[in-house]
């Protein structure tokens, strides 16, 4: 299992999250800041199996809105994710 962490615009946060929920995909979202002009983002974090990144990635890809300048649409972090659990 891995954990992703996504950082993507503000904007772009309910069309990517709803997109991700409606294809089975577990999300949590938080509020965050970062960057050089300190725009809000919203970091989603989603854990799933290794071979459904690919899947996940297309769907950013296709959701978020176009870059701006030199901004990136979404920025994300894979990890290992030894141990997972619900309560």
């Amino acid at each position: 299992m891995k954990l992703l962490f996504v950082i993507l615009r503000d904007m772009d946060a309910e069309i990517v999250s709803q997109s991700l929920v409606d294809r089975g995909y577990r999300v949590t979202r938080v509020a965050s800041t970062g960057g050089f002009l300190r725009r809000g983002n919203i970091t989603l974090m989603c854990g799933v199996e290794e071979n459904d990144i690919p899947a996940l990635i297309e769907i950013l890809r296709d959701k978020c809105s176009p870059a701006e300048n030199s901004q990136k649409r979404a920025t994300v972090f894979v990890v290992d994710m030894p141990h997972y659990e619900q309560i």
